[in-house]
This record gives structure tokens, sequence and C-alpha cells, in this order.
């Protein structure tokens, strides 16, 4: 999808998407009992945050607790952020740049960091935080009696929650969506009986500078202004609005609630937006934006919000089916199986985390919305860990690793127009923090786009994290092979890649290229410091960068000259090496094994392994070998998305029983919580991102224009298959397997393409014409040291 295509936010905003389609309804709302492999479902209602469940149209979200007499959603809208526009770049860090760079070289790294501490860093020293709007309350007075038949789901193939259960021999069934359609949040109140709706609706937020009031006769708004923080002074504005539509029974305003009572059945819908615009825009109305979502979507039932909303789910998520089987705990409730999964097999656990994390994405990152935060949408904590942004020295990647081998490449729309946004703050970092042309981000940035190193020297002080997101822009290239589409990011990989050719400088110990100053993230090395040169991690990253800027100029058939250039400064690179341990070292120098902490949850220096191709079991064995020492030294237990980057190097590594008893580990109670939230702790949502990377990554892997089927399949998945997968050039592939054996492979391509396909030993050239499906079984394979003909 190119820039003529891609939606604005206010088209978003507007619900300008046009589907249709029939929805099934959840369990709960059919009456069914059944487990799905779909529902995440639970036989009591949310006690703490991380037993809600999400649903969101990836612009507005909300934590559903399923409570009987009081029903809470807390509510998130992608751009109510704290703060406002702001340049925080520190006017002296140029002046200090040289001495920095003279101590690094020096060896003087303590005094190098206390240096850029006191003169390079960020004003304000932190950044802006990802704000919650507040909370819809539903107080249902008449449900004061003993319940049964509780259930509570969410089902994330209808992108529906919903709860039932029984009070007072009448049946009551909740059920809520987010419509990416109709832009508004719907909750629907039935019962068996008529008249027994009695509901209080209420609004309220934890920001400082709100207001509620009546709105009309059917609705509420909730109306304020965002919190300063960190000395930058608030500039949005923003709105929640509701309205409640119900059959029979009456509706009267009581202060700042409205009360049903005896009504058949409720519609709630809310919506909500800021003023915000873009990073240096803030002057929307969301007044009128939300008024203007509730009146269309009051025009429709909920039936048809939902069966709208499900068939536009349907779109993205139907791409990719996943099948490893049922065990014996697949039919209790979710949170029981997390509990039991460290000693119970249970592969439809992992192959719900699987479809759960493409839930996740969908539902938090969506065309003309913001990218998936550290929380991907949802957030109820004014100061909420690590302020929620996007922390782009992993987490932020991490986040879409998965989007595009399982098919979902639109959801990679939001991080694009980022780093758009960031390549211009990034322009002014560059040039007057460095003296540099080109842009530079480096390990954090929120709504405004900020760039500068925040947080301190031993965190921040690291300049690759527009790198890195450069190399989402190729990957969404590689995967589509859209020409119009790379031609729009070109300048974007060429302004980063010339960043780096001004500011590389010469080690005067090996004459290599190398970052100066920079960092290993967030790792301590021996010598009483972060702040280094040319850790491994950097090289990497620019290897990448500088590769596919070349590439990309040469396909395009732009800038000659400026491909010389940078082919030049990539080949003088510092190499990566291998320590004394045998392992990969970590930095320029083999420090490895003084580091104060051997076990850091960081695993850079493995960059080059997974997510790039650079270091390969095939290509490079000794490198390859390398990591898997440091993996070995490193273990395998760490935080949530520490153990998912683990699993998929080890899945990269061609070692699928390392890489299950890796996920089952994030799958258990330690790093899942009841609601399948990745536990950090506390909550990241990279970890559930992470997972379901790796499960693909375990089944399929792709490099250049060849394909490896069941590269690191576990003895405990014997049987299954998995359709709907994407390979780079524009492929698609479905597996199936028994016994631990390929049953078949299918491949399809948009364009007429050859590919290399690889199982265990055995390779097959294939030949695929659009539209024509290839389909193989395992006798299609020759031994790969006697391809025969």
């Amino acid at each position: 999808m190119t820039d003529r295509t891609r939606p604005t936010r206010r088209a978003v905003l507007e619900g300008a998407v046009a589907t249709a389609g029939a929805i099934s309804l959840p369990a709960a709302a059919r009456g069914a009992a059944g487990p799905s492999p779909h529902t995440l479902w639970y036989r009591q209602p949310a006690g703490p945050w991380t037993e809600a469940l999400p649903v969101g149209n990836g612009r507005i979200g909300a934590m559903v607790f399923g409570g009987i007499a009081q029903e809470r959603l807390q509510l998130n809208e992608d751009t109510l952020w704290s703060g406002g526009p702001y340049d925080p770049v520190n006017p002296h860090a140029h002046d200090a740049l040289s001495e920095v760079r003279r101590l690094i070289f020096a060896g003087r790294y303590a005094d190098a960091q206390a240096l850029a501490n006191e003169r390079m860093m960020a004003t304000p020293l932190k950044q802006m935080s990802y704000q919650p709007v507040g909370d819809l309350l539903l107080d249902f007075p008449s449900l004061a009696a003993a319940t049964t038949g509780y259930r509570r789901e969410l089902d994330i193939d209808a992108a529906m929650a919903a709860t039932q259960f029984t009070a007072g021999g009448v049946r009551f069934t909740r059920r809520v969506i987010a419509s990416p359609i109709n832009q508004v949040i719907a909750v629907h109140l039935a019962a068996d009986r008529p008249g027994a709706i009695d509901c209080d609706v209420g609004l309220r937020s934890p920001q400082e500078n709100v207001v509620v009031a009546l709105d009309g006769t059917d609705g509420l708004l909730l109306s304020g202004t965002n919190r300063a923080e960190n000395g930058i002074a608030g500039a949005l504005r923003f709105a929640a609005r509701l309205r409640v539509i119900a059959r029979g029974g009456t509706r009267a305003g009581a202060g700042d609630r409205l009360k049903v009572r005896g009504a058949d059945s409720a519609t709630i819908l809310i919506a909500m937006a800021t003023s915000y615009r873009k990073y240096d825009e803030a002057g929307g109305d969301p007044a009128a934006v939300t008024q203007a979502q509730l009146t269309r979507a009051g025009n429709r039932s909920f039936d048809d919000l939902a069966t709208d909303s499900a068939t536009e789910h349907r779109r993205l998520f139907r791409r990719v089916t996943l099948d490893l089987g049922r065990g014996p705990a697949a039919g209790r409730p979710t949170d029981e199986r997390i509990r039991l999964n460290g000693t119970t097999d249970d592969p439809a656990l992992a192959a719900l985390y699987f479809h759960y994390g493409r839930y996740l994405l969908i539902s938090s990152s969506r065309p003309g919305g913001q990218p998936a935060n550290l929380q991907g949408l949802w957030n109820d904590a004014t100061d909420p860990p690590w302020g929620s942004k996007y922390t782009i020295n992993i987490n932020t990647e991490m986040n879409y690793w998965p989007a595009e081998p399982t098919a979902l490449p639109e959801c990679v729309e939001p991080l694009i127009a980022m780093v758009r946004d960031l390549a211009e703050t990034g322009a002014r970092t560059a040039r007057e923090m460095y003296g540099a042309r080109g842009w530079v981000a480096h390990h954090n940035t929120d709504l405004w786009r900020a760039t500068a190193p925040i947080d301190g020297a031993q965190f921040g002080l690291w300049p690759m994290g527009g790198a890195w997101l450069c190399t989402h822009l190729w990957d969404r290239y590689d995967y589509g092979r859209d020409a119009a589409y790379l031609a729009s990011i070109y300048p974007l990989l060429r302004g980063a890649a010339l960043f780096f050719l001004d500011t590389l400088q010469t080690d005067p110990a090996t004459g290599h290229l190398v970052t100066n100053p920079s960092l290993s993230p967030e790792n301590v090395h021996a010598h009483g410091a972060s702040l280094c040169a040319g850790p491994t991690m950097d090289m990497q990253i620019l290897r990448d960068l500088f590769d596919r800027t070349a590439e990309a100029a040469t396909i395009l058939g732009h800038d000659a000259a400026f491909v010389q250039e940078v082919r030049a400064a990539r080949a003088r690179l510092r190499p990566d090496r291998i320590g004394r341990e045998g392992q990969l070292e970590e930095w320029a120098d083999d420090w490895d094994a003084e580091a104060p902490e051997p076990h850091h949850r960081h695993v850079s220096h493995l960059y080059g392994l997974y997510p790039s191709h650079q270091i390969d079991m095939d290509t490079t064995p000794e490198l390859a070998r390398a990591g898997r020492r440091s993996l070995e030294l490193r273990g395998d237990e760490s935080t949530g998305w520490a153990t998912a980057w683990r699993a998929n190097l080890w899945a990269r590594l061609r070692d699928g029983d390392h890489a299950h008893r890796i996920l089952r580990f994030l799958l258990s109670p330690e790093r899942t919580y009841p609601n399948m939230f990745d536990a950090h702790p506390p909550f990241q949502i990279d970890g559930n991102f992470g997972g379901t990377a790796a499960i693909a990554e375990m089944l399929m892997q792709s490099k250049g224009d060849q394909i490896l089927l069941l590269p690191a399949l576990p003895r405990a998945w014997r049987e299954g298959s998995i359709t709907g997968l994407r390979a780079r050039g524009g492929c698609r592939v479905d597996l199936g397997w028994s016994a631990g054996r390929l049953a078949f492979v299918t491949i399809r391509s948009e364009a007429p393409v050859t590919r290399s396909l690889r199982l265990g030993d055995r390779v097959r050239s294939v030949s695929i014409a659009p539209g024509r499906p290839l389909r193989l079984g395992l006798s299609s394979f020759t031994d790969v040291n006697h391809p025969g003909t």
C-alpha cells in the first residue's frame, strides 16, 4: 500500500471503511458451552486489570472486566498522551560530542559517560507517556442476587467479548465490540425476559482536567485536556461521548449518569477522539468528531455493527490458520490452562497464543492510527511502566516481527507512518546534535516523535533506533515486492544511511569504521559504563541498513555514486568476532565474561542471527555456533519479551525442542497473565508478538529466494498444519505434517517466481505460476548432498 492509498487519520476517525458479511456469535452469546480454538474463556469476572479482556479497532480500545452487579470497560484512544510538541535536543550536545568520542577511544568510558550525561542528554530527560481516557461504568441495581452459569469470554475470530450468567431466573448476556468500520465501541445488554434490564451508565477519568455532563436525553460527554509532564504543557483536548439506545423501558438523566429501567435490551455506543493531528499540530475538534461518529453508528443495530466489525476483522485474521492438535487441557478455562502449562502438554494453548498475538496486532495497529506501543493500545495508568512509549532498541520492532510472515502487512502501516515523522524530527536531531546530514532516532520515542537520547547516557545514547526501524520498511517491500512502495520509502533509507556516512568514526586501533558514542542496549560492560565504540549490534544493523539502501537504489535505478559510497563504508565496518569462550562477542573487545550481568535480558549482539539473516547455519556456521554459545551462556529464562526473543533465536538455529522449551516457559504463569497478556513483568505486549513470531519461525523461514519448511519443528507438535504464511517475494505457504514429518506443502505466488524449498537436508527447486498453486509431498524432495536431476 502506497502513500496515495493509505487512509488518513481523518478517514479512519470518520469510519470510512466499507465491507459486508455475516457474524457468528461467540459461545456465550449463543448459549454454547463447548471450547473453541479461538476463544479465551473464564468461569469468573476479572479482578486485576491483567485478567480483563481486550477489544480494539486499531485506534480505540477497551478492557472488559465481565463484572456482574458492575461492569467496567477501561477505555483508551491511541493519541491521548501527555504533553505537547517539543524539541528535546540538548543545545550543548554538539560541543561535547568530540570530547566524548576522544574519551571513549582512550578507554576512559566512565568519564565519557559522565560527560555525556552532563552535556548531551535530552531536555527534558524523560519523554511523554501514553494515557488512559477513563472508564465506562455500568451498574445493575437489580442484580444483587446470586448468579449461576457464569461464563466470560473473548472470541478472537469474531473480535467480540461476551459475558453470560443467570440471576433471579433470568439469563443475561452482554457483548462488546470495537468497530473498525464505525469507529465506536459498542456494548449490548440483553436478557431472556422482557423488561429485565436496569442499568446506571456513567463515565469517569483519572485525568485531572475533566468534566462529565449529560449530552441530551440519551447521552453523556466526558471532555478534558491532557496533563503536562516533565515540564511540557499539555496541548491536547479529548472527548469520550456515549449514547444509550434502549428497547422498551425508560431512560432518564441523573446528575452525570443515565438511568435505564425496565428495558428489554440496550446498546451503549462510545466514541473517543483527541485534538491530535500530527506531531506538531493539535488543533482538531474531538467533540465534533465523536458527535459525527455516534450519529452514524446510532443508525445501525448492534447486530449489524457486530457483523460488519467481524467481517472486517476476519478479512485479516482468517488469512492464517494453525492447528497443533489438542491435549487433555484444551477444554479447560484459559487461566487454568496457563497455570497447568508448565506440567501439562497443551499444544492447542500454543496455537491459541499464536492466534491471540495476531488478534492483538490487528486490534492495536491499523492504517491511519498510531503504532502499537509498549502495551499495544491498552493502558489504565497515568504513569504507566516506561511511559508505555515506543522503545525502539527492541520492543517496538518486536511488536511487528509477526506482521509480514503471518500475513498482516496492513498492520505495519502505522509504523511506516511513524518512521516518516521520525525522519523529519530526526533530521533536526542529526543536524543540531551531531552536525550531520540525514536523520537519527535513539532508543525511545513518543507521540510527539522525540528523537534525542533520553533516560541517561547509559541507556539512551544509542543512535541506531531509526536504522533498525528502516529494516522493517525494507521487509514490507521484500515480502510484497511493490516497486512503487519501495520508491516511497527510499528517501527514508537514504537519509538514515546518510547520517552514518557523516558520523561513523575510524577506530584508531583497527582502522575499522565504528559508531562512537554508542552502547550495547541496555547492558553494562566490564569497564564501569555502557558507552563504547562499535558494539556488535550496531555493526550488524548498519550492514543491513547499508545493504538494503544500496539494493533499493539499484532496483530503482537511483544514486549510483551514493551506492558506491555506501558499499565502501559497509566494507570497512568492524566484523563480528568470536571470543575466548566460543561466544559471539557483544562488544568490540572480548569483554563478555567480565560483564556484570552475565544473564542480561538483552541479546543485542545476536541481532545478526535473528531478526537479521547475516548469521546463518549454512553460510556462516562458525558464527552460528558462536551465537548458540552466547545463548547458552545467557540462559533461557528472562523477562517476557527477552524470553520470546530467545525462542526466535533457537528457532533460527533450527533447534525446535529448545525453542519449544522456551515457549512453554513463556506461556507459563511466570510470563503470561490470566488474560494471556505477556508478563514482562509488568505487562508489555512485545512478548506476545515475539511469541507469535517464534511459532511462525519454527514452522517456516524465508531468506531471499529460499524457503525453509519445518526448520524447527519440536517433537511435542507431532501432528499439525498451518496455512497462509507469507514468504519473502510474494509467496504464500501452507504446510501439513504427520508423525513429525512433512505431509504436504502448497506454495502460491502472485507473480512468476522460482524458489528453493528446503526440508532438513533435502532441497527442491520449483517454479510457481500465478494462479497455479504448487503442492508437493515428502517424496518430492531430494537429499541436498545428492541433488540428482
